[in-house]
């Protein structure tokens, strides 16, 4: 019996390497940049700007530090970070799912959206962040305002992707469902969601910073905590420091709900086949 000779050892791929590189010399360049516009910040605040109008980095810092240890003028940070992400996450519930279901809808129905155009186009040309002060007349100092804001600029973002998605089935594929007698609830679950979700995943990604920015908006108009109350009371007493830290924080929030959204795409999305690369072999 012919002994078959060992299987050579299997070798990690050269590009596998030359990525890691990469992703290393690309974070280490967005290090180099970070530290060079703080460092630039503060030289320049302690020489040539005014800090008490541009802040610095230090301050900013010192003043993060102070919110998270000793707290605010307005309550403990967390309760006013909790509030801002209650009132932002609310709201974009609420608002991504109304788009949703009236995109899909007027995307699938020609006759109504006809009818809705006018009244769709009026609605999305009114500056919906003046809105916030209608809410607060409405609905009082409460969450509820704020909510309603965050609903308003999730609405629209949301909307016009679902709508727009819902538009782009294949008509072939749709033609070929109803041949084989899907009714349209089975048309609606298996082709136009499928096909219109990454239209309506893309519009999440933006959609939960316009939540942020309602929930923040009232709060400049009106409130008893939240983050757009400690901006607005920093600005009220120019305390540039203050408004920067809640600028960061606003930031981290927004970074991490992006960070969530791409794991529940990349989830939602999984059915999907691997595009080949343009380097494989035919």
């Amino acid at each position: 019996m012919a002994v078959e000779a060992d299987a050579p050892p299997r070798r990690v791929p050269a590009g596998l390497s030359r990525r890691a590189r990469r992703g290393w010399k690309v974070q280490l360049v967005r290090l180099a940049l970070v530290v060079a516009w703080l460092g630039s910040w503060e030289l320049a605040a302690s020489r040539w700007i005014d800090p008490f109008y541009y802040s610095k980095p230090t301050a900013i810092g010192h003043r993060l530090v102070d919110w998270f240890t000793k707290g605010t003028s307005f309550g403990s940070i967390w309760t006013n970070i909790g509030y801002t992400l209650a009132e932002a996450v609310y709201g974009f519930v609420i608002g991504a799912i109304a788009g949703i279901v009236l995109g899909v809808a007027l995307g699938r129905s020609r006759f109504l959206a006809d009818v809705c155009a006018p009244f769709i186009k009026a609605a999305n040309a009114i500056p919906r962040i003046v809105l916030a002060s209608l809410f607060v007349i409405w609905f009082g100092l409460g969450m509820s305002s704020k909510i309603a804001t965050a609903v308003v600029l999730v609405f629209f973002a949301v909307f016009f992707n679902a709508f727009q998605g819902a538009r782009e089935v294949d008509k072939v594929v749709n033609d070929n469902a109803r041949i084989l007698g899907a009714n349209r609830w089975q048309l609606m679950t298996t082709i136009v969601l499928p096909s219109a979700t990454s239209w309506i995943l893309a519009s999440l990604h933006t959609a939960f910073g316009f939540a942020l920015i309602g929930a923040i908006v009232g709060e400049f108009t009106g409130a008893d905590k939240g983050l757009g109350l400690l901006i607005n009371n920093a600005q009220g007493t120019f305390d540039s420091a203050g408004i920067y830290a809640g600028m960061i924080i606003v930031t981290v929030i927004a970074l991490l709900a992006e960070w969530l959204l791409g794991l529940l795409e990349k989830r939602l999305l999984a059915w999907r086949p691997r595009q080949a690369t343009s380097g494989a072999a035919t």
